[in-house]
């Protein structure tokens, strides 16, 4: 199955401290409003990582997301994992194995991000173990 929709995002900076110096190494707090086919909230933690050289970093991330999705509302858990190499990117989101709750439990699958003019739109595909 396949759902898609906008989302807004929030990242919050989070302080320095003796593992994360807020500059080469940092961590973020997450939050996300979903629309479209996924209609929910997120919550989650960033650590992200960046180079001397222009345009290459890393992130990685997990988002606990609460929601509606095909008429089912449960929880489940997305994992990112992102890298950028001097301007060209690469990103991986997947659902945690099990990690779904309630309506949605038996969740898996994998997400894109799109981001075009400034708005963030997802594709998700997806499928629900014993769903009909």
């Amino acid at each position: 199955m396949r759902a898609t929709g906008t989302f807004d995002v929030k990242l919050t900076p989070q302080p320095a401290d003796g593992y994360a110096d807020a500059k080469s190494l940092g961590r973020l707090t997450i939050d996300k409003t979903f629309h479209g086919d996924l209609a929910g909230t997120s919550h989650g933690q960033m650590l992200s990582a960046m180079s001397a050289v222009k345009g290459s970093a890393g992130y990685v991330a997990i988002e606990r997301v609460t929601g509606t999705l095909a008429e089912r509302a449960g929880t489940f858990v997305l994992q990112h994992s992102g890298t950028m190499n001097r301007g060209v990117g690469t990103l991986a989101l997947s659902v945690v194995p099990d990690s779904a709750t309630d309506g949605l439990e038996g969740l898996s699958g994998s997400m894109q991000i799109i981001i075009e003019g400034g708005v963030h739109s997802y594709v998700f595909d997806y499928e629900v173990a014993g769903a009909p």
